[in-house]
């Protein structure tokens, strides 16, 4: 090959295509070349994103980054995806990376089925994702406490913290020594059966008693239940008096709920008003009879001459008072 002037322009040529081959690919710029919409996303922060970066829905990679830039005090990210991806126009977006020190990237998730496939350059619903920093700031603060509370219980700590308990056992030693022997002494006892305790722990006696009184128990609820059914049903047939009353069924019904009853009751207690008013006034003849002082002193002397009278019959004889009267009649 000659080392002419056309050769090495057809290799510097040749270096520079596939240098511009290499840098698009590094950068996405294949995307550039491909079919598909451009949609656009707006989030708090980018989280280290660059142009360039890949666009995935599921783990599958959907499209590239075009654009990140600032708008309305908001990062705004174009995104070019291909046509078959399908993302819906209730689908949300969200920044996320690979690992600690992995790629950013964008994810889509696959919103409703029934939603409409979104259009070119629309924007599309975002999600804030954790700051890596702001995660690692929070590690580094929980670090940074454990650390202080291993600190804190370092070995002059613990001396601290449990030296006054252990002073306290030091110093109370055979009176917790006594304690304990005198609580294995009554535990060794009720096991035994003796005392209270353990009698009621250990013999049959209360658990009979026990079973007894629950059997009486029942069987006297056996008993109480007829009369239950009697007091159920006596309140039953007096609710349904006290329905028929306030139905104005029957007399009491109607005595409650008979206005006429009501009418008449006091139409008939203003007359006797009336009527007790006139008596205690002297009104007619049976007020005379009660207020006037001479229907009294004659109606004595009616009773003396009568008694007096009886006194002359009772002298005459039976025949006397005959013939007297046949005379009388005769």
């Amino acid at each position: 090959m000659k080392n002419t002037l056309e050769t090495r322009l057809g290799l510097f040529f040749a270096m520079a295509l596939l240098a511009a081959i290499i840098v698009l690919e590094m950068v996405g710029g294949r995307e550039l070349f491909r079919s598909g919409p451009t949609i656009r996303a707006r989030f708090n922060n980018a989280l280290e994103l660059r142009a360039g970066d890949p666009v995935k829905m599921a783990g599958v990679e959907i499209g590239r980054v075009t654009k990140v830039r600032l708008v309305d005090n908001k990062v705004e990210v174009a995104m070019k995806i291909t046509q078959e991806a399908g993302v819906r126009t209730d689908s949300k977006a969200t920044i996320r990376f690979v690992g600690l020190m992995g790629q950013n990237f964008v994810a889509i998730d696959f919103g409703s089925p029934k939603a409409p496939l979104i259009a070119p350059d629309a924007l599309l619903e975002s999600m804030e994702q954790a700051d890596l920093n702001s995660l690692m700031t929070k590690l580094d603060g929980v670090a940074s406490g454990v650390e202080g509370l291993t600190k804190n219980f370092s070995g002059e700590s613990f001396g601290n913290l449990f030296g006054p308990f252990t002073d306290f056992l030091k110093e109370n030693n055979p009176k917790l020594t006594a304690i304990l022997g005198n609580v294995q002494t009554i535990s060794g006892q009720i096991a035994q059966g003796k005392g209270t305790v353990g009698k009621l722990i250990n013999e049959d006696a209360l658990y009979n008693s026990a079973l007894n009184t629950v059997s009486n128990l029942d069987l006297a609820t056996s008993d109480i239940k007829p009369l239950i059914n009697q007091v159920k049903m006596t309140l039953n047939g007096a609710q349904e008096v006290l329905d028929d009353v306030k139905a104005g069924k029957g007399t009491i019904g109607k005595l409650v709920k008979d206005e006429t009853l009501y009418r008449e009751t006091t139409a008939a207690m203003t007359d006797l008003h009336s009527i007790l008013s006139k008596i205690d006034k002297g009104d007619g003849t049976v007020g005379k009879l009660i207020n006037d002082d001479g229907f009294l002193k004659d109606a004595k002397m009616t009773l003396q001459k009568v008694d007096k009278a009886t006194e002359g019959i009772e002298d005459q004889g039976a025949l006397s008072v005959f013939g007297i009267l046949v005379q009388q009649l005769f």
